[in-house]
């Protein structure tokens, strides 16, 4: 069965993602529909990269991914699809795909040229829904578009090595729904330089001396309750995904806040880990 995808910044108030899913039903109505994420902040394409980049791999291959953050076309934000490690997305060339792909080749990319249509201003309903449903069909590319090799590319922060190794500089890439802070420092670069060598990561006025593996890692059980650390405290992991993450224990951004708030962090921040 056909699976499309849904990542957009819509959120959930307007009628905009019933009226996605509605126009897909009506035109395929065997497929999946899967919600990755309608929460993306305005217009920010390194968010939305980073949720589909560590999200896409968990569907099987053949999965049409459609990207709704910053699609209104233009001259300089085509309306393409690119087809990659075996999946499908259709997006607008904003930059968004080679963040996800950084790792990867596209296979094939397509600028789409759909007769009669205009994309107006709700180009994911007008356009990709269509172009979605088509290669959900077993659609060829070339049917919707031509070759297209003007792919944009955006680079990420990429963390600087300095002081003969003893020294990671990162920044803040992604704050998720608990105000945890990821950056862009992966835990391959930070053991290649390690070399068991004891460490300390500094975030503003935030010190910690041990990366743990899990959230409860901060948690030495053999103590009583009331000597543990616990909920309201602050800790470093190495996430899901295999970056640093920095936390708040059973944080809450509702009540009482989590590390982007209660550490002072936000997007593009600087984090630092300096071995000793």
């Amino acid at each position: 069965m056909a699976i499309i995808t849904l990542t957009t910044d819509f959120g959930y108030k307007d009628h905009f993602v019933g009226a996605v899913k509605g126009t897909i039903l009506g035109s395929l109505p065997e497929v999946n529909i899967v919600d990755i994420s309608h929460a993306i902040s305005p217009f920010n394409i390194q968010e939305c990269a980073y949720i589909l980049k560590n999200a896409y791999r968990s569907f099987p291959e053949g999965t049409v991914h459609i990207v709704g953050v910053d699609s209104e076309l233009s001259p300089e934000n085509q309306h393409i699809v690119v087809q990659v490690d075996g999946h499908y997305f259709v997006s607008a060339n904003s930059g968004v795909i080679s963040l996800i792909t950084s790792e990867v080749t596209p296979e094939k990319v397509v600028e789409i040229q759909l007769p009669n249509t205009q994309s107006g201003s709700f180009p994911v309903l007008n356009v990709f829904v269509q172009v979605a449903c088509h290669i959900a069909r077993g659609g060829k590319l070339e049917v919707i578009g031509k070759p297209f090799a003007a792919l944009k590319e955006l680079k990420e922060f990429e963390p600087r090595v300095s002081n003969d190794g003893r020294t990671i500089s990162g920044n803040v890439i992604y704050i998720d729904n608990y105000g945890n802070v990821v950056t862009n420092i992966q835990r391959s670069l930070f053991e290649a330089y390690r070399n068991g060598r004891d460490y300390e990561l500094t975030a503003r006025t935030t010190k910690i001396k041990e990366i743990q593996k899990s959230y409860n890692g901060i948690i030495n059980f053999d103590l009583d309750r009331s000597q543990r650390k616990g909920p309201g405290d602050a800790l470093a992991l190495f996430n899901s995904a295999g970056y640093i993450e920095l936390a708040i224990y059973k944080s809450d951004l509702n009540s009482v806040g989590g590390a982007s708030t209660l550490l002072g962090l936000n997007y593009r921040d600087i984090v630092t880990i300096n071995f000793s």
